[in-house]
């Protein structure tokens, strides 16, 4: 039972990801068609602790523009070290059914598949969510939701549902400050704040630091560093 739930934890580096996010909460940016975006996760932890032990994970991932406010994308998660890899490929669709600019008002809603193809405890899985994004003059933009995970994506033999928040404050065109939180107690209940930065037009780097709802006195954090480029 232990490894079970230690494995759940480790599953919270692999993050919901499969469309343009703030870190781990979807954002109400979507792909115009044709568009390319590819992304390389990387979360890891130094030094062993009680809730959640040294491990490092790489999360390759890929989203494409296809019109009409709407964007497509595919994660391969679940490749851990150490520990035994629990590959799981995860497409996704993500839709920005309304959209306010004068107001600076986004509505938006997606589904993440998880499909387990390598020692699945599980054979299929979704993670729903739908939002508001809120922008203002002073460069913030704020995010709030509703999400539910089918049975055993994030909780062994339970579903799970909460809020999903996020803000983020441009400071420049090359930085922005920004954390997002899933609320609850299961394998992606986590607090991340961090800040991107573009080197260039194309290249993205993201520095977050995720740290549990559950146990984070216990050493339930982690590192999450992420490097993306726009075709």
């Amino acid at each position: 039972m232990k490894l079970l739930i230690f494995i759940f934890l480790l599953l919270s580096v692999i993050e919901t990801r499969a469309q343009q996010t703030v870190f781990n909460v979807p954002s109400a940016d979507v792909l115009d068609k044709g568009k390319v975006y590819l992304e390389l996760d990387a979360s890891f932890k130094p030094n062993n602790q009680a809730a959640l032990r040294r491990f490092s994970s790489f999360v390759p991932r890929g989203v494409v523009g296809i019109g009409n406010n709407v964007e497509v994308g595919l994660n391969l998660i679940g490749n851990l070290s150490p520990g035994t890899d629990v590959t799981t490929l995860v497409p996704a669709v993500k839709y920005r059914f309304y959209q306010n600019k004068k107001k600076d008002l986004t509505l938006f809603a997606g589904t993440n598949f998880y499909i387990p193809v390598q020692n699945k405890s599980y054979n299929f899985g979704t993670y729903t969510y739908a939002a508001v994004a809120k922008s203002f003059k002073t460069n913030t933009r704020l995010t709030a939701g509703a999400f539910v995970f089918s049975k055993n994506v994030v909780a062994p033999k339970a579903a799970r549902g909460g809020g999903q928040f996020a803000v983020e404050q441009t400071i420049n065109s090359k930085l922005t400050i920004s954390a997002d939180w899933l609320t609850g107690k299961h394998s992606n209940g986590y607090f991340t704040p961090g800040f991107s930065y573009k080197p260039t037009a194309k290249i993205t780097t993201y520095f977050a630091y995720s740290v549990g709802n559950a146990d984070a006195n216990k050493g339930n954090h982690f590192f999450l560093l992420e490097l993306g480029y726009n075709f």
